[in-house]
Protein backbone atom coordinates (compact mmCIF):
# COMPACT_ATOMS: atom_id res chain seq x y z
CA UNK A 1 0.00 0.00 0.00
CA UNK A 2 1.24 3.30 -1.34
CA UNK A 3 2.38 5.02 2.16
CA UNK A 4 0.22 8.42 1.55
CA UNK A 5 -2.90 5.58 0.72
CA UNK A 6 -1.51 4.70 4.22
CA UNK A 7 -2.16 8.15 6.01
CA UNK A 8 -5.34 9.01 3.93
CA UNK A 9 -6.86 5.92 5.60
CA UNK A 10 -5.61 6.14 8.85
CA UNK A 11 -6.78 9.86 8.97
CA UNK A 12 -10.41 9.10 7.34
CA UNK A 13 -10.85 6.30 10.05
CA UNK A 14 -10.17 8.39 12.82
CA UNK A 15 -12.71 11.24 10.76
CA UNK A 16 -15.01 8.57 11.09
CA UNK A 17 -14.59 7.66 14.56
CA UNK A 18 -14.90 10.83 16.53
CA UNK A 19 -18.07 11.94 16.18
CA UNK A 20 -19.33 8.90 17.12
CA UNK A 21 -16.69 8.11 19.65
CA UNK A 22 -19.59 8.38 22.83
CA UNK A 23 -22.07 5.55 20.91
CA UNK A 24 -19.88 2.76 20.49
CA UNK A 25 -19.71 0.09 23.06
CA UNK A 26 -15.79 -0.34 24.86
CA UNK A 27 -15.52 -3.39 23.06
CA UNK A 28 -16.35 -1.50 19.40
CA UNK A 29 -14.25 1.38 20.73
CA UNK A 30 -11.29 -1.22 20.90
CA UNK A 31 -11.39 -2.74 18.17
CA UNK A 32 -11.58 0.63 16.30
CA UNK A 33 -8.61 2.12 18.47
CA UNK A 34 -6.78 -1.66 17.59
CA UNK A 35 -7.25 -1.05 13.98
CA UNK A 36 -5.48 2.31 13.92
CA UNK A 37 -2.67 1.25 15.85
CA UNK A 38 -2.26 -1.36 13.39
CA UNK A 39 -2.62 0.81 10.51
CA UNK A 40 0.02 3.02 12.44
CA UNK A 41 2.55 0.57 13.00
CA UNK A 42 2.37 -0.87 9.31
CA UNK A 43 2.86 2.74 8.08
CA UNK A 44 6.19 3.16 10.23
CA UNK A 45 7.54 -0.42 9.20
CA UNK A 46 7.03 1.16 5.54
CA UNK A 47 9.07 3.86 6.31
CA UNK A 48 11.53 2.29 8.56
CA UNK A 49 12.60 -0.23 5.73
CA UNK A 50 12.11 2.47 2.68
CA UNK A 51 14.71 4.46 4.42
CA UNK A 52 16.84 1.72 5.81
CA UNK A 53 16.88 -0.12 2.50
CA UNK A 54 17.83 2.92 0.85
CA UNK A 55 20.54 3.71 2.93
CA UNK A 56 21.77 -0.17 3.15
CA UNK A 57 21.74 -0.75 -0.44
CA UNK A 58 21.59 2.71 -2.61
CA UNK A 59 23.64 5.53 -0.91
CA UNK A 60 23.89 7.37 1.97
CA UNK A 61 21.17 10.24 2.72
CA UNK A 62 22.49 13.42 2.71
CA UNK A 63 20.81 15.26 5.71
CA UNK A 64 22.29 18.79 6.32
CA UNK A 65 20.58 19.42 9.60
CA UNK A 66 20.89 17.33 12.21
CA UNK A 67 17.95 17.87 14.29
CA UNK A 68 15.64 16.29 11.11
CA UNK A 69 17.63 13.18 10.81
CA UNK A 70 16.43 10.46 12.53
CA UNK A 71 18.60 9.07 15.11
CA UNK A 72 18.71 5.01 13.90
CA UNK A 73 19.45 6.23 9.94
CA UNK A 74 22.98 5.00 9.49
CA UNK A 75 23.16 2.42 12.43
CA UNK A 76 20.84 -0.05 11.08
CA UNK A 77 22.59 -2.68 8.89
CA UNK A 78 20.80 -5.49 6.57
CA UNK A 79 20.45 -7.83 9.54
CA UNK A 80 19.22 -5.41 12.15
CA UNK A 81 16.80 -4.33 9.31
CA UNK A 82 15.80 -7.87 8.76
CA UNK A 83 15.62 -8.42 12.92
CA UNK A 84 13.59 -5.07 13.10
CA UNK A 85 10.96 -6.01 10.40
CA UNK A 86 10.20 -9.42 11.98
CA UNK A 87 9.83 -8.19 15.80
CA UNK A 88 6.93 -5.43 14.01
CA UNK A 89 5.62 -8.08 12.05
CA UNK A 90 5.14 -9.69 14.71
CA UNK A 91 3.59 -6.90 16.51
CA UNK A 92 1.12 -6.25 14.16
CA UNK A 93 0.33 -9.80 14.19
CA UNK A 94 -0.23 -9.73 17.69
CA UNK A 95 -2.67 -6.73 17.23
CA UNK A 96 -4.34 -8.47 14.49
CA UNK A 97 -4.93 -11.45 16.35
CA UNK A 98 -6.44 -9.32 19.37
CA UNK A 99 -8.84 -7.99 17.35
CA UNK A 100 -9.60 -11.68 16.25
CA UNK A 101 -9.92 -12.51 19.69
CA UNK A 102 -12.21 -9.70 20.53
CA UNK A 103 -14.48 -10.20 18.10
CA UNK A 104 -14.45 -14.34 18.53
CA UNK A 105 -18.19 -14.39 18.63
CA UNK A 106 -17.91 -13.88 14.82
CA UNK A 107 -15.44 -15.89 13.44
CA UNK A 108 -15.41 -19.39 13.12
CA UNK A 109 -12.71 -21.53 15.20
CA UNK A 110 -11.51 -23.01 12.16
CA UNK A 111 -10.28 -19.20 11.09
CA UNK A 112 -9.30 -18.33 14.40
CA UNK A 113 -7.14 -21.42 14.58
CA UNK A 114 -4.93 -20.52 11.43
CA UNK A 115 -4.56 -17.03 12.41
CA UNK A 116 -3.05 -18.75 15.74
CA UNK A 117 -0.89 -20.70 13.71
CA UNK A 118 0.01 -18.13 11.07
CA UNK A 119 0.90 -15.95 14.15
CA UNK A 120 2.90 -18.62 16.02
CA UNK A 121 4.84 -19.43 12.31
CA UNK A 122 5.65 -15.37 12.81
CA UNK A 123 6.85 -15.80 15.82
CA UNK A 124 8.97 -18.93 15.73
CA UNK A 125 10.50 -16.98 12.26
CA UNK A 126 11.63 -13.66 14.29
CA UNK A 127 12.83 -16.02 17.24
CA UNK A 128 15.29 -18.41 15.01
CA UNK A 129 16.36 -14.79 12.70
CA UNK A 130 17.36 -13.70 16.20
CA UNK A 131 19.31 -16.77 17.45
CA UNK A 132 20.78 -17.15 14.01
CA UNK A 133 21.93 -13.53 14.10
CA UNK A 134 23.06 -14.14 17.47
CA UNK A 135 24.97 -17.42 16.31
CA UNK A 136 26.60 -15.84 13.04
CA UNK A 137 27.69 -12.80 15.23
CA UNK A 138 30.17 -15.11 17.83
Amino acid sequence: MHCCCWRLNFFQEVWHVLPHILQYSEADLILVILSLVDMTMVGGLIVMVIFSGYENFVSQLKIQNEDTRLNWLGKMDANSLKLKVAASIVAISSIHLLRIFMDAKNIPNDKIRWYIIMHLTFVFSAFMMGYLDKISKH
